[in-house]
Order: structure tokens, then sequence, then C-alpha cells
């Protein structure tokens, strides 16, 4: 089962006039880091954060009244079920939503908001599933797979046909993956309306599922990835097919790099996205003589980022730029010592946040004493700086927890 251009030019009309067109907008700042002309897809603006919506919608809109009247049922732990629930209320139609046990408390509170009935079921996403479906089958409800439905990957194609149609001469388009149905679709539609534009998936390294369905070799997928959003371990079946033929390359971005993509994204561009809306900008990060001189699209797929991880992500990203730095400075354990250290470093123009005073637990002289400072800073030579002096000055120092 495939799908062709008629059918998202189909979907694109069942979605017209329910669903914003997000805009495509072109960004000097990034182009500038990067050596490419980078033009970013918006879907972090949809109402409820991600891209789910258009297939959510046109899966919905495709149900007869009788079906409708039924209800349907979806499994999913985030923007899936979010998309599905917002529009199933909208439209009338009741909504049930199967989640793991352990999904988040604020994404259960988030997709009952919107009206649907959240049951909590199993450890992972597969027992969810399995449970979702035997309640469609006993209850007559219509089931909305995530990604696997063609009706599901018509509406995410959609993306393509607005892309195209904002800026023409795209030479590549960068998009994430997860089970594959964002892509799929939007290598479709790419693919038909201009054949040699080159289509890249990126998948998050710890979750190759796709890369290495493809390749025909097992599927290892594990660990904590901040792109939890692709981090799928089972494609799906339609879309690795469609993927197969259109997909010109799948490339994998490390979690650091998704760290700096959601930072760079947030201080460059002001725009707040989750991990597996960065994934598309990490890969351009990552391999930055691949996309020179092209003009590349890729897609901001959702921004609904945990306000915690995002914290961390930002503060993370200062310790890079140097300008939150530890110094681990050695001084002698006598009064009046650690005053004269606090006034060279604010004559220095380091601003310290924090101060820790350690004589026990260090291999020091009983003399002596450890401080760390950590300290806010403007860059890597003013930190060089600082550090030139405290040494001119007879302080021992080092800099702890720099980060690459």
């Amino acid at each position: 089962m495939t799908i062709g251009l008629d059918d998202i030019r189909s979907a694109a009309a069942a979605l017209a006039g329910d669903l914003t067109v997000t805009p495509t907008i072109p960004s000097p700042r990034l182009s500038e880091q990067t050596g490419c002309r980078i033009h970013l897809k918006l879907e972090c603006l949809h109402h409820t954060g991600s891209f789910k919506e258009r297939g959510a919608l046109n899966k919905l809109k495709s149900l007869t009244p009788a079906e409708a009247a039924q209800g349907i049922i979806a499994m999913s732990a985030g923007n899936h079920a979010q998309g599905v629930a917002y529009h199933a209320t909208r439209l009338g139609i009741p909504a049930t939503i199967v989640m793991p046990a352990q999904t988040p408390f604020t994404k259960v509170e988030r997709t009952e908001s919107y009206g649907a009935k959240v049951v909590l079921h199993g450890e992972t996403l597969s027992d969810a599933e399995t449970f979702a479906h035997g309640i469609a089958d006993r209850d007559g409800l219509t089931f909305v797979h995530p990604y696997d439905d063609p009706l599901i990957i018509a509406g995410q194609g959609t993306i393509a046909l607005e892309m195209l149609d904002a800026v023409p001469d795209l030479d590549v388009l960068v998009v994430p993956v997860g089970g594959g149905g964002l892509i799929a679709g939007i290598a479709t539609a790419a693919k038909a309306i201009k054949p040699d534009i080159e289509i890249v998936g990126v998948e998050a390294e710890l979750y190759p599922s796709m890369k290495q369905t493809l390749a025909g070799t097992p599927v290892a997928c594990a660990g904590a990835t901040i792109a939890e959003g692709i981090a799928v371990k089972s494609p799906g079946h339609i879309t690795r097919e469609i993927i197969r033929v259109h997909v010109d390359d799948i490339v994998l971005v490390s979690e650091e790099c998704l760290e700096r993509a959601i930072d760079t994204l947030i201080t460059e561009q002001k725009l707040v996205v989750e991990g597996a809306g960065a994934a598309g900008f990490a890969a351009i990060l990552a391999d930055q003589p691949r996309f020179r001189g092209r003009n590349v699209g890729t897609v901001l797929c959702g921004g609904n980022i945990d306000a915690r991880i995002l914290a961390s992500i930002l503060m993370r990203g200062l310790v890079r730029q140097r300008r939150m730095v530890r110094l681990r400075i050695a001084l002698t354990d006598a009064p009046g010592a650690l005053a004269k250290v606090a006034q060279f470093l604010g004559e220095a123009g380091g601003n310290i946040v924090e101060i820790y005073h350690r004589r026990l637990f260090h291999n020091v002289p009983v003399k002596m004493a450890d401080i760390d400072v950590v300290m806010e800073t403007r860059d890597h030579g003013h930190v060089d700086a600082i550090l030139a002096k405290l040494h001119a000055a007879g302080y021992p120092a080092e800099l702890m927890d720099d980060v690459s």
C-alpha cells in the first residue's frame, strides 16, 4: 500500500480552512553559521505544538458519519495524542488515547485538556498499542495510528507542498525520522514535484531503527534521548517502503549535537523546539560541508519540550561557550585570602555566582585550601585572560567541567 501526489493534494484540500499554513522562513543567521541557505518550516507553531495535527486531522475527516459517531482510539505518549485529541474534540468525535502507565503526568493532563479520555496501560508504546487495538475491536472504534496509515502519511506530506510553494528552488530537504510518517509524506510529494531534490532523513544516534531496518540489520535501540519524539524502535511497514524508494539517505545525530541545535535555535533564531524538532538542523550542524552552498529546507516538527530540560540545555550551552565556568583556585588558608581572590576576580570582569570553599576533602597541604568558583564570563578569551592573571598573581588555578 502506498500513496501518491494526488493523495497529498487531496489531504491539503481536506485541511484547508481547518489548519493554519505554517510559515517557511529564511534564516540568515543560521545560514551564515553553516555556509548554506537555510529555510525553516515552523511546524512547532501549530495549536498543539507539532506537525502531528496534519495527519490526525486528515484521518479524522475521512471518517464516515457512523465511524465518527462511534469514536476513535489512538496510542501515543506525546504529540500524536494531543493532535488527535484536539481535532477529535473540535469535530465532535469521541476520542480515547492509550498511553503507557509511566507517561509524565503533564502529558496526560494536556491530552485530557483537549477533551480526550486517557487510559494508562503497559510499560511501553507497544504494550499501549496492543491494548488500544483490543479496545478498538471490542467497541468498534477506528484506530488512528501515529504514522503507519496512508491518510496520516498524506496529511504529513502537505508540508512539502507548502515548503516548495514558498521556496521552489530548494536543493535538499532534511527531515526528522521516527516511525517514518513525516518523511514518507514529504518525500512522496517533493520527489513528485521536483524529482532531483535530495531528501535526507535524520534519526537520533541512540534510535537508528529506520536506518537499520532498511539496511537489513538487527534493530538495536536503547538509551535516554532528548529526541523522544523520534525514539521509535519499530518503524512503520508502509513508511519504510516509501522511504526505501524516495529517501536518498538517513543520517544519525548525537545527543550533544541535538543539544547544540536546540540551544542555537533558541538563542540565534528565538525559536523553542523539542529534541525531535531540532534533529534536522542538528544534522546540518553536524555535517556542514555536505550542505555548503545549497538551498536547504528543514522541518522544525515540534516545540513541546520540558521546561526543565530546556533550562538544562541552555545552561550547558553557556558552559560550552565559556560564558559560565567553574574555576578551581588554590589559596592560603588564612583570614582575608578568600576576599582578596573575590576582589581580584571582580576586577578581572568575572561575575561570581557561587563559591565552594574546600579544606577537608582535597589533596592539598593543610595550610592551603581549594575554592571552586562558578562565574559568569564573556567568552573563551575572557576566561583565558582571567586564568593568566590568576597565575601571574600567584594563584594556581584550573578550568573545571569544560565542554568541548
